[in-house]
């Protein structure tokens, strides 16, 4: 009888030092994952948006011809980052007689001014080109 009452203890023993370990993994766990966010967190004081400059170039009449499936047009979206909803953009696969009528033989272009230029243009050119600022340009 005694050595099962000393089992019995020696049980509740540990199972209530699991216990205490299964609650400490979870207070660290939980401070670390506090801690992680924390430091990763996206911050939106350095966020940049060109929303100035994508609303200035649509206010002075400047136009991007693109396509969806073209990659450079993704990637001059992409300077854009969420500010390209902005942009006059034409997609010539669903606006085939614009681009025609305008004479748009590759993609992106962009016309400023009455002038086109084709391919990629840095944030930095199209503000050279179309007067409007560029804020945020380090």
């Amino acid at each position: 009888m005694k050595k099962s009452k000393k089992r019995g203890s020696k049980k509740k023993v540990n199972e209530r030092n699991n216990k205490i370990l299964y609650i400490a993994i979870g207070i660290f766990v939980l401070i670390a994952s506090i801690f992680l966010y924390s430091y990763f967190k996206p911050s939106d004081k350095g966020e940049v948006t060109f929303d100035n400059l994508a609303i200035c170039l649509k206010a002075n009449n400047v136009k991007m011809y693109g396509a969806e499936w073209c990659g450079y047009c993704k990637k001059q979206k992409a300077l854009f980052g969420d500010s390209f909803q902005y942009i006059d953009y034409v997609d010539c696969d669903k606006n085939r007689e614009t681009c025609s009528a305008e004479r748009i033989s590759g993609y992106p272009t962009w016309e400023i001014g009455g002038q086109k230029y084709s391919g990629v243009q840095s944030l930095r050119r199209l503000s050279e080109l179309s007067g409007c600022e560029l804020e945020n340009a380090e």
